[in-house]
């Protein structure tokens, strides 16, 4: 069987290195492009034998790449395995029904990686053999006269004469080949799967040891090996003496390492503090530079004589609703769930209107009074809690996201399709609001403030945002 080759396609960098050494293992040879438009050039002049492809890239998206190439007759026989962080049932029906034979995740393990391969025929299926592997072969008796049974004969009374050499029909030699080349090729197969396991397990372990070496000091050097020849001492005085000063030495790194931890300790609390701070005064400073630019804006308007929308009573922006803040509870995703249904509605009453021009869809955080670390991750504290007991005052959840993650597929699917259904004449800008703007001012602090009244205000000021421009 020849060389089987694989084309991977994601814009980054890393997740490519990272499955192209999984199936090289497997002798199957590799092929990179880091977006669809380029893997869609690609395809023009080669053909492999499956392409896994990444969902959210620049330009054109996974699904879109599989859509066209599904619609090319030249190319709508290659089996396509989504490679993504993208989960759940509605997503693998979506990719399923676009063409792709399923989702591979990126948190990937060697066993997956084999069983994806079977799926898309780049391994040798040991199950294809469907005749029976044993046949029926006559048997000497070892004792210098060979006999035989024929099985044509009910009775087994046909024996073979002796002396004669038993028979090797050309289907008993050709089923020997056959089991024995089926044989090699599981061998193989095994071999790379125990092999691939093995990298995995062992890469494992050594990160577990490494990160335990490091959290318990300098590893201790072995004892020699004492020779089976030297005679034992014949004190032991010299052995106490050691191991008194073991002991002493070992008391001393205990304590050393108590007070360093508890120092670390303070180190750390000190520093969340001083981030909280930092964050709550930055966060207050740009409240204070939106509203100045708010009452700025307002006393231009005024003195233009056009209050209201920059868009004017008749505008579009009116008909729709907008300028429209809605609100995001902690720990939700900004566009998904019931923002997602305002865009909906936000986006028929500009069609309604004919509107031309970009609605701007921009999420901002809040700043939560929080408990918890960051291992086991934080919650909005208790509401009777004092704020200044928080153990955390910001939005960790909303600066993990990326931009990518921080929209729902269904969100990012009607953004994308407006613009078609459209024609280009309304588009969707979806942003992220660089630093905090507090539309609700925060409570001022102090002693009987509780975290109920810091979170209210948080909750409020944690929202997204729509606002529309008419294209001029």
């Amino acid at each position: 069987m020849g060389q089987k080759r694989a084309l991977v396609v994601d814009d980054s960098k890393s997740a490519r290195v990272i499955l192209s050494r999984m199936l090289e293992k497997y002798d199957i040879e590799v092929d990179m492009a880091e977006s669809a438009e380029q893997a869609i050039e690609y395809l023009r002049h080669d053909r492999p034998d499956a392409i896994f492809m990444d969902h959210l890239m620049p330009g054109m998206d996974g699904l879109q790449a599989v859509q066209a190439i599904k619609s090319n007759p030249q190319t709508a026989m290659i089996p396509i395995m989504m490679y993504t962080s993208q989960e759940g049932e509605l997503y693998v029906g979506q990719a399923r029904a676009l063409g792709a034979m399923g989702v591979l995740p990126k948190q990937v393990r060697p066993v997956d990686v084999s069983k994806v391969l079977y799926e898309l025929h780049l391994l040798p299926d040991r199950r294809d053999m469907n005749e029976p592997a044993l046949v029926p072969v006559e048997i000497g008796t070892g004792g210098g006269i060979e006999a035989g049974i024929d099985l044509g004969d009910p009775g087994g009374q046909k024996a073979v004469a002796p002396g004669t050499p038993p028979a090797t029909s050309p289907a008993t030699q050709d089923w020997g080949r056959r089991i024995e080349a089926a044989v090699k090729q599981q061998s193989v197969d095994l071999r790379r799967f125990v092999v691939a396991s093995l990298d995995s397990l062992a890469a494992r372990l050594e990160s577990d040891l490494r990160n335990a070496v490091v959290g318990s000091g300098p590893v201790p050097a072995p004892a020699p090996m004492l020779d089976a020849a030297t005679p034992p001492r014949r004190t032991a005085w010299p052995w106490l003496f050691g191991a008194a000063a073991v002991c002493l030495l070992a008391g001393l790194s205990t304590l050393l390492w108590m007070s360093t931890r508890d120092d670390l300790s303070k180190a750390h609390a000190e520093l969340a503090e001083l981030k909280a701070a930092d964050a709550e005064l930055k966060a207050t400073s740009d409240g204070l530079a939106d509203s100045l630019k708010d009452l700025s804006a307002a006393v231009a308007a005024t003195a233009a004589g056009a209050p209201g929308s920059a868009q004017g009573s008749g505008g579009p922006g009116a008909v729709a609703g907008l300028p429209r803040s809605e609100p995001v509870p902690y720990g939700e995703l900004p566009f998904d769930r019931s923002r997602l249904e305002v865009l909906r509605d936000v986006l028929t009453k500009l069609e309604a209107q004919n509107f031309r021009g970009v609605l701007k869809v921009t999420s901002l955080p809040g700043m939560f009074c929080l408990a918890g670390n960051a291992s086991d991750g934080f919650a909005p504290a208790p509401s009777s809690l004092q704020v200044g007991k928080c153990d955390l005052v910001g939005n960790p959840f909303e600066e993990s996201l990326s931009g990518q993650q921080r929209q729902s597929i269904a969100f990012a699917n009607l953004v994308a399709g407006v613009r078609q259904r459209t024609s280009g004449a309304i588009t969707v800008a979806v942003e992220n609001a660089s630093s905090p703007r507090a539309a609700t001012p925060y409570p001022a602090r102090s002693d009987t403030l509780t975290a109920g009244e810091w979170n209210r205000a948080a909750a409020a000021n944690n929202r997204v945002e729509y606002a529309a421009e008419s294209a001029p």
